[in-house]
């Protein structure tokens, strides 16, 4: 072993990787070098750090087997929304999630992504895992908001409304222009219980909110230039100088704190509203696994997070040159810091309103694959993370917020990760069109394990319906994509499912998205997903990865809108399925 390969060793570098058909790649050596010093710019080599006693996660109550209603709340169409889905949108879901017997509500993340670029929409590239979005905000139901007509809105929130796919850019304008007017009545006259409401929301979010809104503020004071670039001292802040700052700027940075208490008030009324219906989960949310790099949390969090440095995944049968994701990763020389105080804040901020949280790409608590900034993705090389203790403190904050916590765990999957994880607490998360044999044969119901979140899909793949008529295959070929498999080779995967379909939900037909319902709710595992898409027939998959503006990526929306969505047959059908296989909403 040389120097460098064993300074590497030191830092918790591998020096190679095997790919999901066995070939190993080793690493390249200045891919070794610049990962070196991206780590030795943070601290000190991770030491090996004791788990501690033992803890689990929060298991929810009882064994009883549940499923979720899953949706992307951008997506949702209503008679009343701005054209972008929002939480009045979500409550009137959860009511109906309940009415139909389902236990929880699954979302895309809701983290704040850029305000002043609504068309970077992508909710897994956020600005901040610590705050909200607020296009999720119902401007209408904001006390202070005084009307569409008075602000002249009336046909632009109109027209918002019939576009097919979701329009950010005018969307943002609009709730920006209806929350601005709401802010100035409250700032000049708002209700005095509505003022300490909101000062109590700011002393709890503390020093975070205040990074947070005086980020937005200097981000748009020097909106031609990346925050490494800004002028001193604004690159690296402290809170001496910040607090000055807002001083100075009160009404802007005032604006975004407004904004974040807003958007956290109505989220916290929609988890109440699901308690209130009797959902033993209610919301169940999405964690993005890392963030953008020129946003809020990695100039708030400049120690913690490694801004130039990449996350992704080498080479798989989907995707056979590697994926490059853009996105920081937390520093795993640093991580351990003041009691894993970062990781701790996050899961607080997932966790604040939701009874189960879904850690994307959750192998990263192992290890991450890491690629330097501008290098290839088959260039990167795995980094490791102190797993157990972080395992732990997810289990503590678990505990803590009563909140289940299921774990993505697709992908190249070290040996003994999914039973350490399992060993902690943390539900795994098993995906139908992964689950066969090495003959392609799909593993039958029984096979799936009991701690478990179980799915046909996810939003990286193609709906039932874009999946049964091979239309996935054919978009993807027509955007210079490879789609990963051969018309034969789906046919034949088709030919597979059809046959374990047949035998345990034949009372369907095999185009019918309640035979997978009834497949799904015959698994032991604790939690099953459906997706609204699946039941309304959407054919066209949410997101494809790798792609940016060859596919409408995270803006279609839902054909039905959420008030007829009640008298919809597919759902009807599903809700029995589940309720004929005793998943019940039911304390």
């Amino acid at each position: 072993m040389d120097d460098l390969t064993a300074k590497a060793e030191r830092w918790g570098i591998e020096p190679g990787y095997h790919d999901v058909f066995g070939g190993w790649h080793p690493v390249p050596r200045e891919t070794l070098d610049r990962l070196v010093a991206a780590l030795s710019a943070g601290g000190k080599p991770a030491q090996p750090t004791p788990a501690g006693d033992h803890l689990q996660a929060f298991q929810g109550n009882g064994r009883r087997r549940l499923w979720a209603l899953a949706v992307q709340l951008y997506a949702v169409r209503s008679r009343r929304n701005w054209g972008h889905g929002d939480f009045t949108d979500l409550a009137r879901l959860v009511a109906l999630a309940a009415l139909s017997g389902a236990s929880a509500v699954g979302l895309n993340p809701l983290h704040a992504l850029f305000l002043d670029r609504p068309e970077q929409a992508s909710p897994y590239g956020p600005n901040s895992r610590l705050f909200l979005n607020p296009l999720y905000i119902d401007v209408d139901a904001v006390p202070e908001f005084p009307g569409l007509v008075p602000l002249g809105l009336e046909a632009d929130v109109a027209a918002l409304r019939a576009t097919e796919f979701v329009d950010y850019a005018d969307v943002a304008r609009a709730k920006l222009t209806g929350l601005g007017a709401a802010y100035e009545r409250f700032s000049s006259s708002g209700a005095s219980e509505r003022r300490a409401d909101f000062e109590d929301y700011r002393k709890e979010q503390g020093e975070a909110l205040l990074r947070f809104s005086c980020f937005e503020c200097l981000r748009r004071h020097y909106a031609d230039q990346p925050w490494p670039q800004w002028p001193q001292p604004w690159r690296r802040p402290d809170s001496a100088n910040l607090q000055v700052f807002r001083k100075e700027h009160q009404d802007e940075c005032e604006f975004h704190e407004y904004l974040q208490w807003i958007a956290d008030r109505q989220l916290r009324a929609c988890q109440d509203a699901a308690s209130h219906n009797g959902m033993p989960i209610g919301l169940y949310i999405d964690l993005a696994v890392g963030i953008d790099p020129h946003g809020a949390d990695a100039w708030s969090q400049q120690d913690a997070v490694l801004a130039d440095v990449s996350i992704g995944a080498p080479l798989d049968e989907f995707n056979t040159a590697g994926q490059d994701w853009g996105l920081a990763p937390i520093n795993p020389s640093t991580v351990a810091h003041d009691d894993f105080a970062t990781m701790r804040l996050l899961m607080r901020a997932a966790m604040r309103h939701a009874g189960a949280i879904r850690l994307d790409h959750v192998l990263g608590l192992k290890r991450i694959f890491m690629i330097p900034r501008g290098a290839k993705a088959s260039e990167g090389a795995y980094v490791r993370y102190p797993f157990e203790p972080l395992l732990r403190v997810i289990a503590e904050e678990s505990c803590r917020a009563r909140c289940i916590v299921i774990g993505e765990d697709l992908g190249t999957v070290p040996e003994g990760f999914r039973e350490t994880v399992s060993h902690f607490g943390l539900w795994s998360y098993r995906v139908t069109l992964f689950e066969r044999d090495h003959e392609g044969r799909f593993r039958p119901p029984e096979s799936y394990p009991s701690e478990a979140l179980a799915t046909f899909n996810t939003h990286d793949l193609p709906t039932y319906r874009g999946w049964l008529s091979g239309h996935d295959l054919r978009v993807k070929r027509a955007i210079g994509v490879d789609p990963g498999e051969s018309d034969k080779q789906r046919h034949h995967t088709q030919q597979m499912l059809s046959a374990i379909l047949g035998e345990r939900a034949s009372a369907y037909a095999k185009d019918d998205f309640a035979a997978i319902a009834t497949f799904l709710a015959a698994t032991p595992s604790r939690l099953v997903s459906v997706a609204l898409d699946d039941i309304l027939g959407v054919i066209d998959q949410v997101n494809i990865p790798g792609t940016v503006s060859e596919h409408p990526n995270w803006r279609r929306k839902l054909p039905v809108e959420i008030e007829d969505l009640e008298w919809d047959d597919t759902l009807q059908r599903v809700s029995q399925a589940f309720a004929q296989a005793g998943r019940s909403c039911a304390p």
